[in-house]
């Protein structure tokens, strides 16, 4: 019997069942990450979710692809409409300093 392990919901992507994106799955894929290390970073998820998911994009390809760069592109619009706050975009880059340091 088939499993759905992606829903398409309010014209984006989630792992079925959960409020986890598709694309986050996707994006730390690309980047290398291992599903196990993706399990650890999203607890929400369990491993047949997250192996579900890549088997999906991976079959799917070409259509995922083209929908993130359309949401990439869909962001940064929106963004050079509503720039963050300079202490906000400040506070935000210390985190993200200090999230890669903790890795290495």
């Amino acid at each position: 019997m088939a499993r759905d392990y992606v829903e398409q919901r309010n014209a984006g992507y989630c792992v079925a069942g959960t409020r986890v994106t598709l694309e986050s799955i996707v994006y730390a894929f690309r980047d290398g990450e291992s599903p196990e290390t993706i399990r650890q970073n999203f607890s929400a998820l369990n491993l047949e979710q997250i192996y579900g998911a890549i088997t999906y994009y991976l079959a799917n390809r070409a259509a995922i692809d083209a929908y993130l760069i359309e949401s990439e592109k869909e962001w940064d619009a929106f963004a050079r409409e509503h720039p963050l706050p300079e202490e906000l975009r400040a506070k935000l880059d210390r985190t993200r300093q200090e999230l890669l340091v903790k890795r290495s």
